[in-house]
């Protein structure tokens, strides 16, 4: 069978696609990369479509045997990767002969790595998608992290143009990131003294956090709402539960929800959250529509006038 055995799951491995989306009418949330530039990064060194089914490696541990021939590239947070116990390059394409083991260690800089095979993993979509989402029970492998002794389908692939990202262009994980922020939802229940001290503050990183939601420490918030009836939220959004400490809403978050909210991180800057330790720093920059708009645009068009160095 054309496929990857895990050897060893690591702490928290999921297959994803780029996400599920036109399902929050079923409850469904949608699931994911969390650094989505690393996500796509790692399908185009492959030459994939865009959303083709990736692994997302969280911390570090995973282990896989290749059974196949093939390609692979990975890309995002610093995990040691070693192909048959030698160390291998991340942000480039590799090819990968059957019998070959893959390993990570743990994560030294950034906390999330994505491995893409060449065509993307077989997996069967759920919701019209194959994004893990364990909270619902679905996408990936019956809607669970990987286990030990699953098995990836891919495709036998014996020729694959060989890419690397030039070294300029690699991200920084930086310990300390500013989030930019769209005002809205509650904002008016925050006054002005609030939403200064929100943003004139300085947080960590907590350690509960999870593919829902990241809980931040620091200064408290307070908004005048003590309930609101629930309501749809964005990828983003920033909850100030009772007790003033803002969560940055994630991939996996509710679809609705009743916490007041002061606005939205842009989906560029989740991305940089999402490669972030527990007790590394975060403020907040708070930014228009309008130039939130401009950002993603010049981003995108950015990333794909990007030219990738070609190796034999």
């Amino acid at each position: 069978m054309n496929a990857f055995k895990v050897i060893q799951a690591g702490l928290l491995t999921l297959i994803q696609d780029r996400g599920r989306y036109g399902q929050h009418r079923l409850g469904l949330t949608n699931g994911g990369p969390l650094d989505t530039s690393a996500f796509d990064w790692a399908n185009r060194l492959c030459s994939n479509s865009i959303n083709a089914t990736a692994l997302e490696v969280s911390i570090g541990g995973l282990i896989l045997e290749a059974q196949c021939d093939t390609f692979i590239a990975v890309t995002g947070a610093d995990m040691a990767l070693k192909i048959n116990n030698q160390a291998a390059a991340q942000w480039r394409t590799l090819k990968i002969l059957a019998g070959d083991t893959i390993s990570f260690g743990f994560a030294t800089c950034g906390a999330r790595a994505y491995l893409a095979v060449a065509d993307g993993f077989q997996i069967a979509p759920s919701f019209t998608s194959t994004a893990t989402v364990c909270r619902e029970a679905i996408g990936g492998i019956n809607g669970e992290k990987l286990k030990a002794a699953d098995s990836l389908p891919c495709s036998l692939v014996l020729n694959r143009q060989m890419l690397s990202l030039p070294a300029s262009e690699m991200p920084d994980y930086a310990q300390s990131v500013s989030l930019r922020v769209i005002l809205g939802y509650q904002q008016q229940s925050f006054d002005s003294l609030q939403q200064r001290l929100f943003f004139s503050s300085d947080y960590q990183l907590s350690d509960k956090i999870d593919r829902m939601g990241f809980r931040l420490q620091g200064q408290v918030i307070r908004s005048s709402l003590e309930g609101i009836l629930s309501e749809g939220i964005c990828h983003g959004a920033i909850q100030i539960p009772a007790d003033g400490q803002p969560i940055v809403l994630m991939n996996d978050r509710q679809t609705i929800g009743g916490y007041p909210k002061i606005g939205s991180v842009i989906a560029l800057d989740t991305a940089r959250l999402a490669q972030l330790m527990p007790g590394e720093r975060i403020n907040f920059e708070q930014i228009s529509l309008e130039h939130a708009h401009n950002i993603n645009h010049l981003a995108k068009v950015r990333q794909q006038s990007i030219a990738l160095i070609e190796h034999r």
